[in-house]
Parts: structure tokens; sequence; C-alpha cells
């Protein structure tokens, strides 16, 4: 008979052996390897608050201009487009007995845009044909209480408060040129003086309002205050004075701007 051994039980004590061995096994990291890793965390923070920073940035710059671009929108379009019952082309006849007794009926001729909204008048003169006038834009700005003449013959404007004796608000100076478009009112053909002088310059017309920034920005611009005096002057008292002729009631208003003395 045969003799069977059994030689495994040392094999596996080896196994067992060289297992332990494996878990007892160390990886070794060098310092500067986990000095870098510890970094990285820091690293991705500062990456990530600095992208908030740019990005609320860009928001703010992009806000901005959004504001400029409808500022300017505002201005230079909406401001413009008024519904055509708000335009008038207006032709006035009157008399004149002091500077022009032998001429008879003279016209006036001025178109005028009139904004219910934002409560304000806007007169535009053209050269008159037989002269003593000059052309012109006239802002009543009835929101500031403030009127803006800008005289194109001299390229000057003249802001003066408001005279709401003389100017009609807008609601019924529109609804007087709808009854003279319609023929069923003539306005009287007199003509009233109002007499004013220079009393200083205006450095900053922004604070003036949009309306009035818009007509005389970038423009010699000059405070004016009446005069005391209501009488109509003489040919030779007016030499240094100019004078705009316009339609802002039911009768042609002459406006006498005067230099200082």
């Amino acid at each position: 008979m045969g003799k069977i051994t059994f030689q495994q039980s040392g094999v596996l004590q080896k196994s067992e052996k060289d297992e332990k061995d494996a878990d007892k096994t160390e990886i070794l990291i060098p310092l500067q390897q986990q000095h870098e890793e510890l970094s990285v965390p820091v690293r991705t923070r500062k990456a990530a608050v600095n992208g908030l920073c740019c990005m609320a940035f860009g928001l703010v710059v992009l806000m901005s201009g959004l504001v400029l671009a409808s500022i300017y929108v505002y201005r230079h379009y909406y401001i413009s487009q008024l519904p055509q019952e708000n335009l008038f082309q207006c032709r006035v006849l009157y008399e004149d007995s002091v500077y022009a007794p032998f001429r008879g009926r003279q016209e006036l001729e001025e178109s005028v845009e009139i904004n219910l909204e934002d409560n304000y008048e806007q007169i535009n003169v053209p050269v008159p044909h037989f002269g003593g006038s000059d052309a012109a834009d006239i802002i009543h700005d009835f929101q500031r209480g403030l009127t803006a003449y800008y005289d194109i013959a001299l390229d000057k404007c003249y802001v003066i408060e408001l005279n709401t004796s003389i100017v009609m608000p807008p609601r019924n100076l529109r609804d007087l040129l709808i009854n003279v478009r319609r023929g069923t009112y003539l306005p009287q053909t007199y003509i009233i003086q109002e007499e004013m002088v220079v009393v200083g310059q205006v450095h900053s017309v922004q604070q003036l309002g949009v309306f009035i920034d818009r007509l005389c920005g970038g423009k010699e611009t000059y405070r004016l205050k009446h005069r005391s005096s209501r009488r109509r002057i003489d040919k030779r008292e007016a030499r240094n004075c100019h004078s705009i002729r316009h339609l802002e009631n039911t009768f042609v208003v002459e406006t006498l701007i005067c230099d200082q003395a």
C-alpha cells in the first residue's frame, strides 16, 4: 500500500504570512506633493470669488448701458414721436401799429408741438417774411415752470421763469389750435409785448430739465428776468434788443430780449 502525505500546510502558512505583509504595506507620499494637494481647494475658492466679482461687474455695466440707452431712446425717439393731433402748423394775421403802421396786417407762421403727458409745449418760429423778428425755438416746460428761447440767428439760449399769465397751458392751447384749424375761432389781431433783460450766464442746463437740455445743450445760455416797466419801448431803445414774435395765446406775443445795460 502506498503512503499519502499532505504538505500544503506550509504553503498555506506562507501565503497567510504574505497576505499579512501585504496588508502592512505603506504608501509614502512626498511632502511637497501633500502640500500641493492641500492647496488646491484654496485656489479653487479664489477663482470662484474672482469669477463672481467679474460677473457682478459685468451685470452693473450691462444695467448702466441699458439705462443710458433707454434715456437716449426716450429723448431722441419717443419724445419726437408725438401724435398728429398734437402737431400744428399756424398762420396768424396781426397788426403792428408801432413798428409797421403802414404795412397793414402781417403774417406770423409757426409750428407747435404739444405734449400733454409731459406737460410741455415746443414752438418753432421760422424767419419772418418782413423781418423785425428772429427765428427761434421755444420750450414752455410747465413741470419745471421754465421757458427757454433759442435765438437761431444768435445761436444763443435764454431761460426765464414761465409766465403763466401769457402762456396758455398745453391742453388749453391745444384746444385753441384745434378750433383755429377747424375755422371756428380766429385769434386776435393785436400784439402784446413782454420785455426781458439778461442777468447772467447759465453754466449747466442739465439741471433745467430734459426738454430745455435738449434745446440748449452745448449752446451759450443766459438767464433772463422781466423788466419792471411794461411799456413798449421805441426803436432807439431797441438797438440792443432782439425780438421774437410767436403765438402762445389768443393773441401774438412779442418777446423782447435785451442785453444788460
